[in-house]
């Protein structure tokens, strides 16, 4: 009995803890000048902001409004309410994710239904005449349509006279009667035609493999036109000194080398390339012309 009335008047003497009475607000003695102002007892500590803008100017966070008053609710954007007021303390702008602010537009990219094409349609003339003088921009501004009229006209007509510029072709044409002779110019050029149709596919599939966005159109297209056009120079002169005088050879090799450049060109601009790529695109159609035409091999 003696521990529990020990026990008991320990209890009976202890003066219970009460927590300090929290004055009413207003009535709180303000802390010292330059220190922070310090909460209430048994409030968890807060992240204080600054003064500025805040609604009760008592260095409460700029959220929390001491007289109860909130913010009106803004309505959704696009709803025809108001426009949002970002700026005004109790605020919050809202930013969408995945959205880019400073993106001014889409990059072209050729073959794409939604981009403008670069330029209106060439006439065939002004086509003819700007892959010659200004292959680059011709290229650019042909990159989306197709030009398969003066493609397969251009590159039948040289394929008739393709025929003369091969020496052993040509002595079969002219030892032959006409009625022998128009099958066989006929028969060159419808070939030339296939063979400009199968290597301009062939360039138009490797410049997609190497990472090219071009349709097959426009590329098969220029691509005969390219073929046709940069031979013509070699094949005026082979007509009539032959296809194995030395002026002919030269020639042959340097328009060869245009080609190159010419069919580089096509490739970077129709298929968004950088010139190595181009140019890898193009090579099994360069060597093809080379063993066929160049070098008399057909």
């Amino acid at each position: 009995m003696a521990g529990f009335r020990i026990g008991r008047g320990r209890d009976n003497n202890r003066t219970p803890q009460q927590p300090p009475r929290q004055q009413p607000y207003g009535q709180q003695q303000p802390p010292p000048y330059g220190s922070q102002p310090y909460p209430p007892a048994g409030t968890p500590p807060q992240q204080q902001w600054p003064q500025q803008g805040a609604p009760g100017g008592h260095g409460e966070p700029e959220y929390f409004d001491p007289y109860g008053q909130q913010p009106q609710a803004q309505p959704p954007y696009g709803s025809g309410g108001p426009a949002y007021t970002n700026d005004n303390p109790g605020h919050t702008q809202v930013f969408a994710f995945g959205e880019d602010p400073y993106s001014q537009g889409a990059t072209y990219q050729a073959g794409a239904a939604a981009a403008a094409p670069a330029g209106p349609r060439l006439p065939w003339k002004e086509l003819l005449r700007g892959i010659v003088t200004s292959p680059g921009q011709t290229f650019l501004q042909m990159r989306d349509y197709a030009v398969w009229g003066p493609a397969l006209i251009v590159t039948f007509l040289y394929g008739l006279l393709a025929v003369f510029g091969l020496d052993d072709a040509r002595e079969d044409v002219i030892k032959a009667t006409l009625s022998q002779a128009v099958p066989i110019v006929l028969s060159a050029g419808v070939g030339f035609v296939i063979c400009g149709l199968v290597l301009g596919a062939v360039t138009h599939t490797l410049a997609r493999q190497l990472g090219g966005d071009g349709a097959w159109q426009p590329t098969v297209g220029l691509s005969m036109l390219v073929m046709s056009v940069t031979d013509a120079p070699r094949l005026l002169f082979a007509m009539f000194l032959g296809g194995d005088n030395m002026v002919v050879q030269v020639l042959g090799w340097a328009t060869w080398l245009a080609a190159g450049a010419l069919f580089t060109s096509l490739i970077s601009k129709s298929h968004d390339l950088p010139w190595p790529k181009a140019l890898g695109a193009s090579a099994i159609q360069l060597v093809a012309l080379l063993s066929i035409i160049k070098l008399g091999t057909l």
